[in-house]
């Protein structure tokens, strides 16, 4: 199967990209490379992925990457994911996650390609506190930009299917967490709290810590976009544990001391989004538990802090 992933170089893309070259798929892999590359992602060209840079809000700079790469299923991961960006420049947020999308859909129809997977969330859902966990047919009911734009760009998916007969499907993340996750960077607080667990510094929860998220380990969210591209299954499915925790529970998990700052507008409340329809269509299943999850980010982040520490004086 010939496959492109539109932010194969990202956190959850360079694990998928390293699944689909282990099962012998011809992977190419379009990203912006605005951000400095990792270690693995070089491992990836190395063991033959093809890469073309291109910012996907730019539908010329995409046509010559999707014509050299002619994929079947293109696996769309590459988003503006910042919540509080969202809130602060909403235009921005709208180019990336919805203008953007369309040009991967445009891209993609031009090319012939069957199916396009599109990496949705939560946050459509907004703070449906009377339905958790959370099924597909709860009202779509946004808090911010960010959740809008994931929205509108879902719409964009079921048009291209009815209008030009493209397989298409949506997996609505839950919090996303694993070992490359940056822990300096705009989202992800299971790698932000494993950052500084690993410096030995307070956490910071802000507003009361009992807001709840569901967190869903990366491998397992890795089979759950294999089995999405090898489907025909479309719409929309949560990609989920079904399991709440709280902010101060995971901190606490963590062995962190942490402080209370003011809580941030537009942040939801509690959110647990219900897996039954991704176990029933797609055959898949959560099966990494949180313990086991927060251990294997918490070792990689501190590996990776290790290395990056200063010699001590005097030490070569």
């Amino acid at each position: 199967m010939r496959v492109l992933v539109r932010g194969g170089a990202g956190f959850i893309g360079s694990h998928l990209v390293d699944a689909l070259l282990d099962r012998g798929a011809e992977v190419s892999m379009a990203d912006h490379l605005h951000r400095s590359p990792k270690p693995w992602f070089g491992e990836a060209l190395l063991r033959g992925a093809q890469l073309y840079v291109a910012d996907l809000r730019d539908l010329q700079a995409l046509r010559p990457a999707f014509a050299a790469a002619r994929p079947e299923v293109v696996l769309h991961l590459a988003a503006q994911v910042d919540v509080r960006l969202s809130v602060a420049d909403p235009a921005f947020d709208a180019q990336v996650n919805v203008a953007g999308t369309v040009s991967v859909l445009e891209a993609a129809r031009e090319v012939g390609a069957r199916r396009v997977v599109m990496a949705s969330s939560a946050a459509v859902y907004g703070d449906p506190r009377d339905l958790l966990p959370t099924p597909e047919n709860a009202p779509i009911a946004p808090l911010s930009p960010y959740g809008t734009s994931k929205a509108a760009a879902e719409w964009y998916l079921a048009q291209y299917s009815r209008l030009h007969g493209i397989s298409t499907l949506a997996l609505r993340m839950a919090n996303v967490y694993g070992p490359r996750q940056d822990p300096q960077g705009e989202s992800g607080v299971v790698s932000i709290f494993s950052g500084t667990a690993a410096s030995g510094a307070r956490a910071t929860i802000f507003g009361d810590g009992r807001q709840t998220r569901d967190y869903v380990f990366v491998d397992d969210v890795v089979d759950a976009w294999l089995a999405a591209a090898a489907s025909d299954v479309s719409g929309a499915l949560n990609i989920s544990t079904g399991i709440e925790t709280s902010v101060r529970e995971l901190a606490e998990a963590l062995d962190l001391s942490y402080d209370f700052e003011p809580g941030r507008f537009g942040e939801i409340e509690r959110s647990c989004l219900d897996p039954s329809a991704a176990v029933a269509q797609l055959g898949w299943r959560p099966a990494v538990p949180l313990a086991n999850g927060l251990r294997r980010t918490l070792g990689a982040i501190s590996s990776d802090v290790s290395r990056q520490a200063p010699a001590a004086p005097g030490v070569p």
